[in-house]
């Protein structure tokens, strides 16, 4: 009889993995484990799973640089939810013949839980919500108008093209900024084109954030930024935390510079339990959960087992290069 291959699901937070997809089609050649816990340290990871030949990851929670990957001899197949995966060294996997593939997803989620943010930090709705369950203050904060307000996206993908078409059914205004965006492309969504982020900053009254993290955009926003903004203007940040200097965004939030944060994005993630992020007052902050719905698991997960299924016939599909 054949040895099965073992495969290891990471970061399985909720428990729901196995239950998001049907396994059985593969259950026959690979036995599967859950890790509900994240494992931290490097040493961690390569030592709980030197035994594995197939890694799921759940997008970017467990980095897998060459010090990890070159850890694993076992290692022949890693599979990212999602098809982009920032802390995964491709280079080093490619040279040590493991095969990365990742899955589709739905850019949905992320939207709509910048708009919860958006509406929950504009509306002070966990402060009243508290308050009023403390039997506290009954009307204690003044809420934003979003209405006749101006956002400003940094970047109009997919995401900020979804963002636009529902801040303007809030009749607010729109404008983006992007290194490349043209006034053709702002234009063809009816957006305001600006020519540079500087303007962008000035005019919004909040500032929301779709870029990829690269070299480019990293830091994209400091203390220069914060300066320029209005010290009523609200920062949305659900895309990636290093686009933001976050030691000058602390600054900014404490001294006043601008009125508040929401975030879903962090540089050290579990946030530790001692981070001033979970103490400011104007920071409504949620664990990474822009892309964790019902409906993304699913299509993650059945990819997920796909993707094995496919491995293990020799025809491995979404495959992730080096070069991409």
């Amino acid at each position: 009889m054949q040895t099965k291959l073992r495969c290891a699901i990471l970061d399985d937070y909720q428990n729901v993995a196995l239950s998001s997809a049907d396994w059985m089609p593969i259950l026959d050649r690979v036995e599967v484990q859950t890790f509900n816990n994240y494992m931290g340290s490097e040493e961690k990871v390569i030592q709980e799973l030197q035994n594995y030949d197939i890694i799921v990851l759940m997008r970017e929670r467990t980095p897998f640089p060459e010090s990890v990957i070159s850890g694993l001899p076992n290692l022949k197949l890693l599979i990212t939810t999602g098809m982009r995966n920032a802390s995964i060294d491709l280079m080093t996997a490619e040279r040590q013949g493991v095969i990365v593939c990742g899955t589709e997803g739905s850019s949905n989620p992320p939207t709509e839980l910048t708009w919860a943010l958006i509406l929950g930090l504009s509306r002070q709705l966990v402060t009243e919500n508290n308050a009023l369950k403390s039997n506290r203050n009954w009307q204690s904060t003044i809420g934003m108008d979003l209405h006749g307000k101006t956002l400003g996206l940094l970047g109009l993908g997919k995401i900020g093209t979804r963002m636009a078409g529902i801040a303007k059914a809030f009749g607010m205004n729109v404008m983006a900024w992007s290194q490349n965006l043209t006034p053709g492309q702002a234009g063809e969504h009816g957006v305001i084109w600006c020519e540079t982020k500087e303007e962008l900053l000035e005019q919004s009254d909040i500032v929301s954030i779709h870029l990829v993290l690269s070299e480019r955009t990293r830091h994209l926003i400091g203390q220069a930024e914060f300066q320029r903004m209005k010290r009523t203007a609200l920062l949305i940040n659900t895309s990636r935390a290093g686009i933001v200097d976050q030691g000058a965004m602390v600054e900014a939030l404490q001294s006043g510079l601008i009125a508040g944060a929401g975030l879903d994005v962090y540089e050290q993630e579990p946030l530790p339990v001692n981070h001033v992020m979970r103490t400011l007052p104007n920071v409504l902050a949620t664990p990474h959960l822009g892309y964790v719905t019902q409906g993304n698991y699913e299509i993650y997960f059945s990819h997920t087992v796909e993707n094995i299924d496919m491995f293990l016939k020799g025809s491995p599909i979404r495959q992730l290069g080096a070069k991409q």
